[in-house]
């Protein structure tokens, strides 16, 4: 089965072809342009590369999210329009599962983390014992609490992603058990390890079609999160004019 892999979740671009556990081709490029830009160059290149008819990709995996959501929109706008022209299936992979599978078969924990900003990151926790394991799901979180979690825990951990840079520092004085970083060859997102994962997902029935895909955001946008305050500091206020209104007239 050929398996396309896409991700965008981050400032990241990548696209990646699986075919029976090997790695056909895999354009990757971590650098400040627009995936609108990106991501279709990047897929035309490789199916170029080797020669590969689009018609001939079985199933198209996508990295879900968390993550940025414009990246995340662009790889589902990019996902779907593929799905929807080729009739083929789509694969929901949440991001921070496939950026542990980068890690695959490690013997310690595993928490890749992506910057949430406001001082969050996004996270989980993952084993291998013999498949990935998730060992805390997906969530968005204060480092404080991440490390709090890990120590609680005591057990070696390796740390991946593009979050790691923001919070090393707070990471390395807060941690009490051993830990290390991901070398640069597998310390951020990965199409492959989308597409590797995703033909997994794809054997247990695991897809959806290109209409009903949806990324998985984790939390609302900030400008959905400053409307909702506006709003909420709105109604306050007027609560507390209608209060004066009543008083005045007692």
């Amino acid at each position: 089965m050929k398996i396309l892999g896409i991700e965008s979740s981050s400032l990241v671009a990548s696209v990646a072809l699986v075919e029976d556990d090997v790695t056909i081709a895999e354009y990757t490029v971590n650098f400040k342009k627009t995936h609108s830009q990106t991501l279709l160059p990047m897929l035309d290149e490789i199916l170029r590369m080797i020669d590969l008819e689009p018609g001939e990709i079985d199933a198209i995996a996508v990295s879900g999210g968390p993550g940025s959501f414009t990246g995340l929109r662009i790889g589902a706008a990019t996902a779907k329009g593929l799905g929807l022209a080729l009739e083929k299936p789509l694969i929901h992979v949440p991001t921070l599962d496939a950026m542990a599978c980068n890690l695959y078969g490690a013997g310690s924990l595993i928490c890749p983390l992506m910057d949430a900003r406001r001082s969050q990151v996004y996270t989980g926790l993952y084993h291998f014992e013999g498949q990935l394991e998730t060992v805390m799901k997906p969530s968005c979180i204060l480092v404080e609490e991440l490390t709090g979690i890990i120590n609680a825990r005591g057990e070696k951990v390796i740390f991946l992603g593009d979050g790691v840079p923001v919070v090393k520092e707070k990471l390395c004085g807060l941690l009490d058990v051993p830990y290390v970083f991901a070398p640069a060859q597998v310390n951020r997102q990965r199409a492959a390890s989308v597409a590797a994962l995703g033909a997994r997902y794809l054997e247990a029935g695991k897809v959806v079609s290109a209409a009903d895909f949806a990324p998985d955001y984790l939390r609302k946008a900030q400008a959905e999160r400053d409307f909702e305050e506006a709003m909420r500091q709105g109604k306050e206020k007027e609560l507390a004019a209608g209060h004066s209104v009543r008083e005045g007239s007692l």
